[in-house]
Formats: structure tokens, sequence, C-alpha cells
């Protein structure tokens, strides 16, 4: 009697999974999920397929495309025809949009709305049984809420909208977008908004992996300001079984803040990477990392605080963050000692030239 046949999981379509997040997403995801993954990624500057070179390509494809390009979108869910959607493309570093924030509004505002317009075409296309399961699950910021003061309550869910960057406004934009696409036409949107990720695979112009890498290059570790504005630090393996949670069991419609519980202000966090690399990888004439510190002229509009409040994840969900800051910060450092040759790949001449750019005349 021959075996009967079997079908494959359907896949997920993952939007910008060759970036930080998105390619440890991906990670995890292969790592423990069944569904093959396609990742469309229109390979910017922070995307890397070097993040990804090592998975096994019989589970993950390729396809390298802009959310904004409507044909190529369409036939991509024509032919693949996912389960899910998880959208990670967009441009997120603050002092870029400062600086250029016409990219911003192009990808995670006018891409946003045309992937959200395929995605409704694709959505009523689908049968009866496809149907109540598709899940589009959109990842956002904790900057869409603005900034708090020192004794101010966390944000939640209920939160006003405050961006005070182009970056947290093109966000907040793709939020409200994704809100009014399910209450106009009833297309099954989940929508994360999370707080400060770090970890592998992080491109080094964000805090963590800039400070060690400068350290490491033995040049200025340079701080805005006072160095006291705050953020609440969460560890991008704590972040991605977040989103796989909400995608399993979240309720269309509805936001989820994730947080890592870790508020800390950032010359602590450059402190603590400091010590880190003082006990992991000394330097040669004996001096502690800090004294490569450099504090700079503040950047435009710099919010003071940001503070998840994560209770709705830990009580609908049963989620909570497995990292604290000081296993997350060391098992983070010690991948970045280990894969110094990745960082390197990753530093083209474009990069030096915006970090002149952003930081020479501070």
């Amino acid at each position: 009697m021959s075996a009967a046949p079997t079908t494959s999981p359907s896949p997920i379509l993952v939007t910008g999974g060759a970036g930080f997040i998105g390619s440890n997403f991906i990670r995890a995801w292969l790592a423990q999920e069944t569904s093959p993954v396609v990742n469309l990624d229109k390979l910017t500057y922070a995307g890397n397929l070097d993040n990804l070179g090592d998975l096994p390509p019989t589970r993950l494809e390729f396809v390298h495309g802009d959310i904004g390009d409507v044909r190529l979108v369409k036939s991509l869910l024509a032919r693949v025809r996912p389960r899910a959607i998880v959208n990670f493309a967009a441009e997120t570093h603050v002092d870029r949009s400062i600086h250029g924030p016409d990219d911003f509004i192009a990808t995670n505002v006018v891409g946003t709305f045309r992937l959200l317009e395929c995605a409704r075409d694709y959505w009523q296309r689908l049968d009866a049984a496809e149907k109540p399961a598709f899940r589009i699950l959109h990842v956002s910021t904790d900057e869409v809420y603005g900034t708090l003061s020192a004794q101010d309550a966390a944000f939640n869910e209920a939160n006003a909208f405050r961006p005070n960057s182009p970056y947290a406004a093109s966000k907040a934009a793709s939020d409200h977008l994704m809100r009014a696409w399910h209450h106009t036409y009833g297309l099954p949107i989940l929508t994360t908004n999370c707080s400060n990720n770090y970890g592998p695979y992080q491109f080094p112009e964000k805090l963590i992996p800039l400070m060690i890498h400068n350290a490491l290059a033995g040049t200025a570790l340079p701080v805005y300001g006072d160095g006291l504005q705050v953020r609440d630090w969460l560890h991008v393996e704590d972040h991605c079984e977040a989103i796989r949670v909400v995608l399993r069991g979240g309720r269309p419609a509805e936001t989820y803040n994730i947080g890592g519980n870790s508020e800390k202000a950032n010359i602590d966090v450059v402190h603590a990477i400091c010590d880190a690399l003082d006990g992991e990888h000394p330097r040669g004439d004996g001096r502690s990392y800090r004294s490569q510190i450099a504090f700079v002229k503040d950047r435009p509009g710099h919010d003071r605080r940001y503070a998840i409040d994560a209770a709705k994840m830990r009580t609908e969900l049963g989620w909570s963050p497995k990292e604290t800051f000081e296993s997350g910060l060391l098992k983070t450092i010690r991948w970045y000692l280990a894969n110094q040759p990745w960082t390197e790949r990753v530093i083209s001449g474009a990069y030096r030239d915006w970090i002149h750019t952003n930081y020479s005349a501070r």
C-alpha cells in the first residue's frame, strides 16, 4: 500500500528579512517552525544576505525587490500563496531620517500603503478555507508614542501617537494605515511596537554595535549630549519570539507592545559595553575602553525617554523576555568579537562617509 502524499506547510512571506531584526526572525522561525519562508528585500545599505547565507535554500527563498513594487508583490503573492505576511521592511535610523527624510516617507508610508493594497487584493481572492487563517503582522516601534519624562508611566497600547522625528512620524503613519485597512476593509492586521533592539547582525550605526566596533578600532565612542537619554533595551531573540507568539495567538486589529524590562541611560549602556570589553578583550595598553568616550552635540529633537509596558503581552499571550540586559549584552559582545569579519564586510566606504556626515560636525 503506497504512502499518502504529504503536503508542505504553507509558507510565510517576510519583507525586509535581510536586515537586523528580519534576519534574526527568519533564523528563529526556521529553527522552530515547519513553514518555509520567502524573503522579499530591497537590499538597501542595511540589508545583508550574509545574515542568512548559512540557512538551507530548500526552506528559504530570497526575492530581490521593493514592497512598493505593486507588480512584483502581486505576482509574488499569487505564486507563493503565503499564509501570513510579516512586515519588517522599513527605513529605521533616526539620524538618517533627519539628514534625508525622503526615503523614510517613500518606504515607510508609500511602500506600506502599496503592500497593504496588494495584500488586500490577495486576501480577497483566498478561498473559504484559507481566508480566516491569513494574517499580516506589521513590526513597528515605541518611537511612535513620542517621549516620556522620568516620572511618566511606560507606554501602553492606549497611548496617543506623538512622533518627534521624521522616522517616528513615518512609522506612525504606517501604523495608522494598518489600522485603517483593518477597520475599513477587514484585513486581518496585527501590529507590534517594540523597544530598542540589540543583538547579532545589527548594522553598526546603532548605539551598541557602533560602540563595540569603535572600541575595538581604537576610535572615539560618540555619546549624544549628556548621555542621559533612557531607552528600554530588548534582545532581538526575545523580540523574535514575541512576534511568533503574536502571529500565533494575537487578535486581529490589536496592537501589542513588546519591551525588554531593561530601562538604561545611554551613558550607562556605553559604560557597560566598555566594562564588558575590558574583561573579554582588554586593550593592549591596559587602559579601560571608557577612556575612548567622547560627548558630542546632541541630535535635533532627541527624545529623552522611551519605556514599554508589555503587560498585555504577558497577560494575554504569556510572553515575557528571557534575557536580562546584562546577559543579553554579554551574548551580543561575544558575538561581535567572534564575528569581526562580518562587521568589516558590511562597513563600506558609503558607511564611513555616513559616519563622517553625522558625527564630524558635532
